[in-house]
């Protein structure tokens, strides 16, 4: 019996729903207990938007699930699963779809990015085939250590990575860029992989991902890119910017198209406590009729609503103060996972 053709529908593709993962009480996600207790609450305020839109199933702790009964909707579908981590985009399956639009959803080799000594993932390793279980669809495993954060597909054939993530030596050492294609093109079908150089800054900082490509840019529909434009020359990130828009503008799709490219501005703030900050509007959640928004309590937040509204017409952009999952380590990309909609 031959492999089926996997593919990876865009994330503006209908979703059956979304899946999430309730922070369990990890160093990772706070050092305190009114730490997990905020990301906890910004999970939770999380989940309530991707609500309105379309169905929400979260993995739960054990230790975790009375908790998360009180504070979830009852809408919200819980189950039970040890976490060491709540980054779903990650630890999780990136789901596809084959020609006779059977789901499958592909576990990559999760090593916490890289192998990060603060990083633990003896339970995270099983999160995948759990969800394939309970989404009733064919596990497809990979020997590529990768995340669902270090890709984003235009659903026709074409992929942004880093080459910071996959071909990382803690990830992937000795692999080759043809390698990486190979594997992209066996397990979500795509024929032509655009390299960016790196990611954002504070993401090679000590809780970083080294480079995911999710807070750099991003395919809203075939054929058009959107990228973190970082206006202000005193944050590193600016350089970074201007290669981004430089690869792109000489790059093409797997149709051989040029890219249309619209550029979201940065926020204002450029430091926390902790230096130069990573948000970056990029970070979004595109579900059914809608759109789930980072913002930062930016002067910058009102114009980059509009940007994904214009990015993705006949959608309503919604904002959540994302500035508690980026002092964690990622935004609402991170948190989240789309389950495609098996083609009726």
């Amino acid at each position: 019996m031959s492999h089926p053709e996997w593919r990876m529908p865009s994330e503006a593709d209908p979703h059956d729903c979304t899946w999430m993962a309730f922070p369990p009480a990890s160093p990772a996600l706070g050092s305190s207990a009114e730490e997990i207790a905020v990301a906890r609450r910004v999970w939770t305020e999380t989940a309530n938007a991707v609500l309105d839109f379309e169905p929400v199933v979260m993995m739960v702790d054990p230790a975790d699930i009375a908790l998360a009964r009180r504070m979830l909707s009852s809408e919200v579908t819980l189950v039970e699963q040890s976490l060491d981590d709540a980054w779903m985009r990650d630890i999780g399956l990136t789901f596809v779809l084959d020609g006779e639009g059977r789901l499958g959803g592909v576990d990559w080799t999760f090593n916490g990015w890289g192998g990060q000594d603060w990083a633990s993932w003896d339970l995270d390793s099983k999160v995948a085939a759990a969800m394939a279980d309970v989404a009733g669809c064919a596990y497809v495993p990979s020997t590529l250590v990768n995340e669902g954060g270090g890709i984003h597909v235009d659903g026709l054939g074409t992929v942004l990575v880093t080459e910071t993530v996959q071909l990382d030596p803690g990830r992937n050492r000795g692999l080759t860029k043809a390698d990486v294609e190979r594997e992209l093109a066996a397990m979500i079908g795509t024929d032509k992989v655009i390299w960016l150089r790196r990611g954002l800054a504070r993401d090679y900082e000590e809780f970083g991902t080294r480079g995911h490509v999710d807070i750099v840019a991003t395919i809203p529909s075939p054929g058009t890119v959107l990228v973190h434009d970082q206006r202000n020359a005193d944050h590193p990130d600016h350089e970074l910017t201007v290669e981004v828009l430089s690869i792109l503008a000489t790059s093409t799709d797997s149709r051989g198209h040029s890219f249309e490219i619209l550029r979201i501005p940065a926020p204002s703030t450029l430091r926390d406590d902790h230096g130069f900050v990573d948000y970056s509007y990029v970070n979004h959640l595109v579900v059914n009729g809608g759109v789930i928004a980072c913002t930062f309590g930016d002067p910058v937040d009102d114009e980059a609503l509009e940007v994904l509204s214009a990015a993705y017409p006949g959608r309503r952009v919604v904002g959540v103060d994302a500035r508690e999952i980026f002092a964690r380590g990622g935004g609402i990309h991170c948190i989240t996972q789309q389950q495609p909609a098996r083609p009726v």
